[in-house]
């Protein structure tokens, strides 16, 4: 989608399949088309590496024998994950680059003459689109190749370059974390502003009121601004659009089958337009009907769902069934299936992993809602625990009586891990809560990759690989830069 803007030198002509930023916004059509890519590009960025590739380096996953050394580097922390990385490199060009087209766009959009109240309107939700598209990528960014928000050094600790203008020959230095956060935090106003008359619907495809409040919660929390994160939540909960999910078959529906009832925003996906899967977790194999997994969840993490016996997230998250490794057939092991495939999205006979990606998701907001209240200067401990409550209830739990202090603390983190499992927060939540990780108990180790730098591998809290490393390719044409320490 990116827009040339300099003209073929024979003529001052374009190229026939490209045309100039100053003749692509001329019309609310012009508009329409252009707000189309921005949505696909978005969902370009959902799923995929730029989920999974943060959830094999925590504590979750274990590398299965067969794994080949996909995603390894990671996970073991070692020397091998460097600032070359094959991954890295295009995580952090996807979201630049789709900013570059983002920002020609906030450029482009006020130039676009409108012809009534129903102009105004599109226009208005083109224009919060962009803002909060930008927002989302920067908040991606810097959880991932910044420190973590600390009101005490924010000021001075490096975040990332902040690009609002489209520049082919800019070399921008990183901005301040306080900097990116005031950025991000901006442009999310802005999109609430603008898409204020676009009220939220379960499922929506596009950017609603709704998703500009999601993201300003999960951001608030992240800058430890607790009653601004509470309030945005605590309005999505109370007004009553997505009710919790309750039971067995409905909860693995939504998995499942891509239901919408808990979803504020859920990108579309159909046979001809798929998005990115997590294709990581089951490795399904026709020919013996059993699977041969690249990664495989500890024991610890599934004992952390069968406590009750009543956990509905047990039965839709994880699989229970007969792997088949190096030739070996072991039954009774858990698998994610958190992301089996819709079968309406298959293009064979068999699973392709395709799901509608679910960027916001209600729970979410329950748990956001619930840490803030108990996290305030003063704790609200009454409202953690009702919102942690209304959670568990949903899910089959019991409702946790007499917590209080550390111990409701626990409770909300465990909460947090069990709801968003597999869903790319557990490494990002770690660096924000300043805690290391020993990955432990395996569910059966001869399935595994042996070495202390997979199943049993320590982590010391903050240690310099929680935050990403600048691509090196970045670094050598940017001499502007500022790599991160460790890399």
């Amino acid at each position: 989608m990116a827009i040339p803007v300099t003209s073929c030198k024979k003529l001052d002509l374009f190229p026939y399949s490209q045309i100039a930023v100053a003749q692509s916004f001329k019309t609310i059509n012009d508009a329409q088309a252009y707000d189309v890519g921005v949505m696909s590009q978005f969902r370009a960025r959902q799923y995929g590496t730029y989920m999974y590739y943060a959830d094999v380096q925590g504590d979750q996953l274990n590398a299965a024998l067969d794994y080949g050394n996909r995603s390894g580097s990671p996970a073991r922390w070692d020397g091998t994950f460097t600032a070359d990385d094959q991954t890295l490199g295009p995580i952090w060009q996807g979201y630049y680059a789709n900013m570059a087209d983002v920002n020609t766009a906030i450029a482009g959009y006020p130039s676009i003459p409108t012809n009534g109240a129903a102009d105004v309107s599109a226009l208005n939700q083109y224009m919060g689109d962009a803002y909060l598209a930008r927002a989302y990528y920067y908040h991606r960014l810097i959880l991932r190749w910044a420190k973590p928000y600390e009101p005490a050094t924010a000021a001075t600790d490096l975040g990332v370059p902040l690009v609002l203008v489209y520049d082919l020959n800019g070399a921008p230095a990183r901005a301040t974390v306080q900097a990116v956060y005031n950025q991000i935090i901006a442009d999310i106003t802005k999109a609430e502003s603008l898409l204020a008359a676009t009220p939220g619907v379960q499922g929506s495809k596009y950017f609603t009121i709704d998703a500009a409040v999601a993201l300003e919660a999960r951001v608030r929390l992240d800058m430890h601004d607790y009653a601004g994160a509470y309030t945005a939540a605590q309005s999505l909960i109370t007004g009553g659009k997505y009710p919790l999910i309750t039971t067995q078959a409905a909860f693995t529906a939504y998995w499942t089958t891509d239901g919408v009832q808990e979803s504020i925003t859920q990108m579309a996906a159909n046979s001809s337009e798929l998005p990115n899967t997590n294709a990581i977790y089951l490795g399904y194999q026709a020919a013996t009907a059993k699977y041969d997994p690249d990664w495989i969840p500890s024991q610890w993490v599934v004992n952390m769902f069968t406590g009750s016996g009543t956990d509905i997230r047990l039965g839709t998250y994880f699989l229970k069934t007969t792997v088949i490794i190096q030739g070996v057939s072991t039954a009774n092991i858990y698998l994610v299936n958190k992301y089996p495939g819709n079968p309406a999205l298959f293009t064979g006979a068999t699973t392709n992993y395709e799901n509608a990606p679910k960027v916001f998701r209600i729970s979410e907001m329950y748990l956001i809602a619930a840490e803030a209240a108990e996290s305030l200067s003063t704790p609200n401990e009454p409202n953690a625990i009702a919102d942690l409550n209304a959670l568990r209830v949903a899910r089959g739990e019991l409702a946790t009586v007499g917590l209080t202090g550390a111990t409701l603390v626990q409770a909300i983190r465990d909460e947090r891990f069990r709801e968003l499992a597999f869903e790319g927060f557990r490494l990002n939540d770690l660096k924000r809560w300043h805690l290391g990780f020993t990955r432990n108990t395996p569910q059966n180790a001869n399935l595994l990759v042996q070495g202390t730098q997979y199943y049993t591998l320590s982590i010391p809290a903050d240690a310099p690989k929680f935050v990403w490393g600048i691509p090196s390719n970045d670094m050598i044409i940017n001499p502007n830069l500022v790599q991160n320490p460790g890399w």
